[in-house]
């Protein structure tokens, strides 16, 4: 009989608060902060500190690649998160689900900017692409091709119009979306652009660079009377003063630049929300915190600062000499011009310095009225920070850190329970709740390469690289003692079974034993955890791993010297050598019933001895990178390993077989942990997160999963081949090309499969059908039985059918993948799908683009006349359509605009009406005023005459 085994699957992330490789972003309501975590984005509530809910995929792709490495938040509730497989999700923050999938990019997505509406999406690409989106309809609109490098970010121009694009090929270009085409390339820059913003009035453009300065553009709109323009030294004229020519395709020019503070390249510039200040964050640890001066105060600036320059020339007695270089001649004086400059408009207010490297900033749409701005930092240590940004300082306000490690976690530890979970890092122990994630306690320690929970659950030990070890009370959360331990990095904790004791292994070449037990140091005091070295035993080399055998009859050492050794533990006499590893040896362990060792090395390897003549069974090439932590299950020759190849696997040590290979972590693992029944695992890693791993009940055959790899390896071969090895190399875009947004998949070829399928069992079933006419005519009446393939539909619903199940994103590739004459059969069954109402849209999208695709040879194939009449039959309907959906849209407009004249009532323009209840609070406030001031003048007016009184019978 075959053997099955119980399949093992990710249950739980934690640990980590906030990854690298993505930008923080508030939510619409400014209450959220929606960060990433390596897969999936957490949403934040500020004032709490909690991650209130989780954006997770919910079908992972195969890999490691699938982390979010680009947020955009809405003014609505949906958020959009990029990939680094390519693929955009736009999800519903409020619900916590996934609206959509938008597959387009070949590269990670490295920019995201919606549109003041919200309708439309810019996504920009490690592949060099722009894709625009419709978020209402889900689908790509176009893609615009020209930058020769990475897309580094987008903004919107002129409501939408217009988008400006940066890249790190040193270029911008501004692209006009109704043309689809690129209307201005400015070069300038000396270095990769990495970041550019708008102000929301888009009065300026900012971009920030590797160059010692940021440059700003003024941005020309649709000319209007009195609107600004730029003249030709990138200065602003306003005041009546003489407009140069100006180019129509010229939306940006330049202004003028401000020399930034720190040498480090920007990495964000990003305005707030009402436009007064501007935030410029470096690859470093500060961010220069700009004041926006509004166009009176800028013009007030620039005056004085004109002033001040006229006082210093009239007292030299030189003429003055303008900023453009021209001699005034008086202008200054009458007041017919005035130049402001970047200086005027742009003044550095405050520096933010955090402790670390910041990797993303995000204002808070919210201005709170004790400061200017409220600004949300990501750091790189795990970590995030909030500021208050004053006129006169930044001060922190709090900071979202105990959810995590500000580093690697090293080692993971179970309880005797599994009810807690320790992890080490390289200044904290963290206590977790493993079911929950939850993380109970968390004390300062020093830098901690191993940990021990003792059986009581009350107490644990961790060994640092300081050569110290830190006794830990889980209860209140302390460490109540150090002990000097070894001259080295303390390597392994071993606990001695059935004893009071454990073992542990140092780079000092020592192995030191020890006891413990709990004793009472005073009558008030209670009992205290008491721990004492009984024996050492030194070795020839740097010890990394020790070991004891369940039975307490055998201790293991791994040295550096490639080898492990096996001693009696009672006597400490030698009994086997094992050598055979090439590198050291990093971990290893000994199965429950004893007969087998596993040791797993730097080499990539796992070696499986048997304890009784520590003969080798079996060498395993078992990672792509270096072993760092194998453990068996409890009461089976099962193990698991992990690796710096960043996976997890499942092995049967009896068969020398690979079971399953599991995939998640994003970096580096250090190590793991086996619950005692073995029903869950734990895993530590490099990208600071911890994940547990449940046991299923679904079970799986070890020839099943081989088949599945070997599938997976040809297909990934199969991509790599058709897409790099043998398709042609791209030629450099054009200029400004466009070209379609989707891209091909398998989920369009299947979804093309699927399609030429159904009009294959349509075609035979309209076959069957005309024969059944035909012998009717002649008499021959009998039933007809339907295909039951179709599910009781009729042939043409039965292919509208395969139609409606194409995702809308990918429609457009599953089309483009059919042959001529299967676009031609699809497009005679168009006439008869014309009758469903609400596929009216589907079925115009995909006419429109069958015969924009085979437009030539529609024109030029005879057979396809009668199909192209039958097309005429569209149009009707569809005016049809749009005819109703105009009657309703004027009839909500009536119904809104019946409903507005009552007061108070649904529909009313809020904004409207809030600026009614002011102006109403504002007269108020005026007759209250009034009415104080005339009361006033009556008291004084009575007292005057009352003193008047006085006088005059004082006079008497």
């Amino acid at each position: 009989m075959v053997k099955s085994y119980l399949r093992y699957e990710q249950a739980a992330v934690f640990g980590v608060i906030v990854s690298v490789d993505s930008n923080i972003t508030y939510d619409s309501s400014g209450k959220h902060l929606l960060a990433p975590a390596l897969e999936k984005v957490g949403v934040w509530h500020v004032r709490q500190g909690v991650c209130t809910k989780t954006l997770i995929p919910a079908v992972p792709t195969k890999g490691h690649s699938l982390s979010v490495t680009s947020i955009a938040s809405s003014h609505t509730s949906l958020v959009a998160s990029g990939y680094a497989d390519g693929s955009i999700r736009i999800w519903d923050s409020d619900k916590g689900t996934c609206e959509t999938t938008l597959n387009g990019h070949k590269g990670a997505v490295t920019a995201l900017r919606y549109n003041k509406l919200g309708s439309m999406l810019a996504s920009g690409g490690k592949d060099n692409d722009i894709i625009l989106w419709d978020v209402v309809g889900e689908t790509g609109l176009y893609r615009l091709r020209g930058h020769r490098d990475q897309v580094t970010d987008l903004v919107f121009l002129d409501s939408g119009k217009k988008l400006v694009s940066s890249s790190k090929d040193k270029f911008l270009r501004v692209w006009d979306l109704e043309t689809q085409h690129c209307m201005q390339t400015i070069s300038g820059h000396h270095s990769e652009v990495w970041s550019i913003d708008t102000d929301p009035e888009e009065r300026y453009l900012v971009t920030g660079s590797a160059d010692p300065e940021l440059r700003f553009y003024t941005i020309k709109h649709d000319m209007e009377d009195g609107q600004s323009i730029s003249n030709a030294s990138g200065t602003e004229i306003v005041n009546g003063g003489d407009p140069p020519t100006q180019n129509k395709w010229e939306i940006l020019k330049l202004f003028g630049e401000v020399r930034r503070q720190s040498k480090d390249r920007v990495a964000t510039v990003r305005f707030n929300k009402s436009g007064n200040l501007l935030a410029c964050q470096v690859a470093g640890k500060t961010v220069d915190v700009f004041h926006v001066l509004d166009e009176a105060e800028s013009k007030r600036k620039a005056k004085r600062r004109l002033h001040r320059k006229k006082e210093k020339k009239s007292a030299k007695g030189a003429p003055e000499v303008m900023e453009n270089g021209d001699t005034n001649r008086g202008a200054g004086e009458d007041g017919n011009s005035l130049v402001v400059t970047v200086a005027d408009v742009f003044k550095l207010l405050q520096t933010i310095r955090a402790s670390k490297k910041i990797c993303s900033i995000s204002f808070c749409p919210n201005t709170p009225k004790s400061s200017l701005a409220t600004i949300a930092l990501s750091l790189n240590n795990n970590l995030l920070e909030f500021y208050s940004v004053e006129s006169n300082a930044t001060t922190k306000t709090h900071a979202v850190e105990l959810q995590g490690h500000r580093s690697d976690v090293r080692s993971v530890t179970l309880s005797s329970d599994n009810s807690l979970l320790m992890s080490t890092s390289h200044n904290a122990v963290k206590i977790w709740n493993p079911s929950t994630g939850s993380c109970l306690r968390t004390i300062d320690s020093g830098y901690g390469l191993c940990g021990f929970i003792f059986p009581n659950s009350k107490y644990a030990l961790v060994g640092t690289k300081g050569g110290t070890m830190e006794i830990i009370d889980i209860g209140s959360g302390t460490s109540i003692e150090v002990v000097e331990a070894h001259g080295g990095s303390v390597r392994s904790i071993a606990a001695i079974p059935n004893e009071n004791g454990f073992v542990t292994g140092s780079a000092d070449h020592d192995v030191k034993f020890w006891e413990y037990q709990f004793k009472q140091k005073s009558v008030q005091d209670s009992k205290q955890l008491m721990v004492s070295n009984v024996r050492t035993m030194k070795m020839n080399d740097d010890v990394l791993v020790v070991a004891v055998s369940p039975d307490a009859k055998y201790i293991l050492v791994a040295l550096l010297d490639c080898t492990v050794k096996v001693f009696f533990l009672d006597s400490l006499k030698l009994f086997l050598s094992l050598y055979g590893h090439k590198l050291p040896v990093l971990c290893m362990d000994i199965s429950s019933d004893g007969d087998l060792i596993v040791t797993g090395s730097a080499d990539k390897n796992l070696k499986i001895w048997g304890l009784d003549f520590g003969d080798c069974h079996k060498s395993i090439f078992a990672h792509a990178d270096s072993v760092m932590g194998v453990q068996f299950v409890r009461n089976t020759h099962y193990m698991f390993s992990v690796g710096k190849d960043r996976l997890v696997k499942y092995w049967d040590a009896d068969k020398f077989e690979l079971l399953l290979t599991l995939e998640g972590h994003h970096a580096d693992v250090w190590c793991l942990a086996i619950s005692n029944r073995g029903d869950f695992i734990v895993t530590g890693s490099h990208d600071r997160s911890i994940r547990r791993w449940d046991r299923t009940e679904e079970p799986f055959f070890i020839e099943e999963e081989k088949e599945k790899r070997l599938e997976e390896m040809f297909e990934s071969d199969l991509d790599n081949a058709f897409e790099n090895r043998y398709a042609p190399n791209e030629e450099i875009p054009e200029e400004g090309a466009v070209a379609l947004a989707g891209k091909k998949s398998k989920e369009t070829i299947t979804a093309t499969d699927s399609i030429i399928d159904a009009l294959d069992i349509a075609e035979v079933e309209l076959k069957r059908l005309a024969e059944h006419e035909e012998e009717k005519s002649r008499g021959k009446v009998a039933e007809f039985q339907p295909n039951i393939v179709l599910l009781g539909l009729s042939p043409s619903d039965y292919v509208l059918r395969a139609v409606s199940n194409v995702q809308t994103n990918d429609l457009e590739q599953t089309l483009l993948a059919l042959s001529f004459s299967d676009a031609l059969k699809l497009l005679s069954y168009s006439k008869d799908w014309i009758l469903h109402p609400d596929k009216v849209e589907l079925i115009c999208r995909v006419v429109t683009l069958l015969v924009q695709t085979h437009y030539n040879q529609l024109h030029s194939t005879p057979a396809a006349r009668p199909v192209l009449g039958a097309l005429t039959e569209i149009h009707p309907r569809v005016k049809e359509c749009k005819d109703i959906i105009g009657y309703n849209l004027a009839a909500m407009e009536h119904i809104k605009q019946v409903k507005a004249s009552k007061s108070g009532a649904l529909f009313q323009d809020a904004k409207s009406k809030l600026q009614e209840i002011r102006a109403q609070h504002s007269k108020r406030l005026e007759t209250k005023t009034d009415l104080r001031e005339e009361n006033g003048r009556k008291r004084r007016r009575k007292n005057k005459n009352s003193s008047d009184v006085h006088v005059r019978l004082f006079d008497k």
